[in-house]
């Protein structure tokens, strides 16, 4: 899986997977899911190292504002299911225009980088978080480049699928903390 993604992102082309069968499809899903969730989670602790190193603030995640200023279940309605779909509608829904395009592979790696940076409205502006924001939306840019590969190879409702799954397996836990009334840290 992983060279073949590799391999995707030398030259992109727009080339759905042939195999159709829901087993075949579920596996590259699973597998895709896992190096999206690995990468963020790795690349998160990384930048929350480097956070408490050079004692970065970043002010208030986004999510942090939204948990106070909305009831559980419309945080939950919004991350896990309005903004996968509206986000992939958006960023890679008109990838499929440019599939027979000679610039199909730059507009596909144009889409990721906006989809990546649009993510820095995630963090209170200030000049530590501009000056930093490539490394604070590196999760995001690589999330990214999983889900294009995944809409190009199995089609757009999987990369939404794919979306709200990752979006659940990495806010979920906070939710259920958050309903139960325990502290993060």
């Amino acid at each position: 899986m992983v060279r073949d993604v590799f391999h995707f992102l030398k030259k992109p082309v727009y080339k759905e997977d042939p195999k159709h069968d829901l087993g075949h499809r579920f596996r590259v899903f699973y597998q895709l899911l896992f190096l999206a969730v690995l990468f963020s989670l790795g690349l998160g602790m990384a930048l929350g190292m480097l956070q408490d190193l050079f004692q970065l603030d970043l002010g208030k995640h986004a999510m942090d504002l939204f948990l106070e200023r909305f009831p559980l279940p419309v945080v939950f309605l919004a991350a896990v299911i309005l903004a996968p779909i509206l986000e992939e509608l958006l960023f890679r829904g008109p990838l499929v225009f440019f599939r027979d395009s000679r610039y199909f592979g730059p507009l596909f790696y144009i889409s990721t980088l906006i989809f990546g940076f649009y993510h820095i409205t995630n963090f209170e502006m200030s000049r530590e978080v501009l000056w930093l924001s490539p490394l604070l939306v590196t999760p995001q840019l690589c999330t990214g480049i999983l889900l294009g590969y995944t809409r190009v190879r199995l089609g757009l409702g999987w990369a939404i699928l794919l979306h709200a799954a990752y979006n659940l397996v990495l806010i979920g836990p906070l939710l259920l903390l958050e309903y139960l009334n325990t502290p993060v840290l």
